[in-house]
């Protein structure tokens, strides 16, 4: 079964317009600064902290903004992890519901073979390395493509629109360079 693409960006816009109209802009790329928190916590119970005025960290990035982050670690039932998780769930049962054995999900454009060949660990590295990239690039821009990007246009912020334009500026070349078979 094969969903219109412009279907499918009318849900998205959707999606986005109820979040930000009922609960808060969604953003995601936090959510792993936080899973990191849980993990480093969990490996170092002195990380983070309840004091009296809220939550600390000894590690600076999880105590800025007056423990904010911290508080995500200790209690990371919020909505905005909750969010990422139903992102990965909601993505599984799409597969299942399209049957998805993972023959056609697992197929790449032919400019992706052109350029690349056939080698799984190549393709598994490419995709890691490139995540690693967009996550990073995200954590040093203060947030990533859902919450700049379509959340911050959707609510017409300057930066939102600032943001998409530079990435769009970065990502045509460097595809461009990346892709020059085809």
């Amino acid at each position: 079964m094969t969903v219109n693409w412009k279907l499918g960006g009318v849900a998205l816009g959707l999606v986005f317009f109820l979040a930000v109209l009922l609960v808060k802009p969604i953003g995601v790329s936090t959510q792993f600064v936080i899973l990191d928190g849980i993990i480093a916590d969990v490996l170092n119970p002195d990380l983070v902290s309840k004091t009296e005025e809220g939550y600390s960290s000894t590690n600076a990035y999880l105590d800025k903004s007056n423990g904010k982050y911290a508080k995500s670690v200790m209690n990371p039932l919020n909505y905005s992890f909750v969010f990422v998780l139903a992102m990965m769930a909601g993505a599984f049962l799409s597969a299942m519901l399209r049957g998805g054995n993972g023959a056609d999900e697992n197929k790449l454009p032919a400019i992706h073979y052109d350029n690349f060949g056939d080698t799984p660990l190549k393709r598994y590295a490419i995709a890691f390395i490139g995540g690693f990239i967009v996550l990073y690039g995200a954590r040093l821009a203060g947030g990533c493509t859902s919450g700049h990007m379509m959340s911050g246009m959707m609510q017409t912020s300057l930066s939102g629109y600032i943001f998409a334009a530079g990435a769009f500026a970065a990502a045509v070349p460097v595809a461009m360079m990346i892709y020059k078979k085809g």
